[in-house]
């Protein structure tokens, strides 16, 4: 089914949008948080969560990408439950990949006036600047969590190529959102 019938289901308050939901978008939700939690049960517990958020969001939203608006929930929740388990430790891949983006981005201290959502904007216009191969390394690492390993594998680069990639998006992206005035 298409994403614009699987959203009039959600407007007509109809079950069966969660059911075409989980049958087109299922795994990939699941992969999202599987690889933020490392953990199958946590992982089945943030999708369900993610259908109940998606529900009680469509009506009034109307997203333009389904895919990646539910990706976004299904994101979000996990990382809201890793934050929860964090004193456990649960997923250190994804605690490193989110401390090396701590280094580039503004800190509430010194960027009050920058909001999250301005923030999003930025690097989303800096990452469609990027060649495309850069692009979607540094999606796949910082938004999907795939490990440096899983990436090579996926473009056929070695992993010491993944690395460095990331390496130089990361300080671009930094004096990018300097040049833009965030204070990091």
């Amino acid at each position: 089914m298409d994403d614009l019938r699987i959203i009039e289901l959600y407007f007509a308050r109809d079950e069966q949008a969660i059911i075409e939901t989980d049958a087109k978008y299922g795994k990939l939700c699941h992969s999202i948080s599987y690889k933020i939690l490392n953990n199958r049960e946590d992982s089945e517990e943030c999708v369900n969560d993610t259908y109940v958020g998606v529900w009680n969001a469509i009506p009034p939203t109307r997203p333009n990408n389904f895919m990646a608006f539910i990706c976004k929930v299904a994101r979000n929740l996990s990382l809201k439950r890793l934050e929860y388990l964090k004193r456990e430790k649960r997923s250190q891949a994804v605690l490193l990949s989110l401390e090396e983006l701590e280094a580039i981005l503004p800190d509430q201290r010194f960027a009050p006036n920058v909001s999250d959502e301005d923030l999003g904007k930025l690097i989303s216009k800096f990452l469609r600047d990027q060649k495309e191969d850069a692009r979607n390394v540094f999606i796949r690492k910082y938004y999907f969590f795939d490990s440096i390993g899983e990436i090579a594998g996926r473009y056929s680069f070695t992993e010491s190529k993944v690395k460095n990639m990331l390496f130089s998006t990361r300080n671009k992206l930094k004096v990018y959102l300097m040049k833009e005035g965030v204070e990091i």
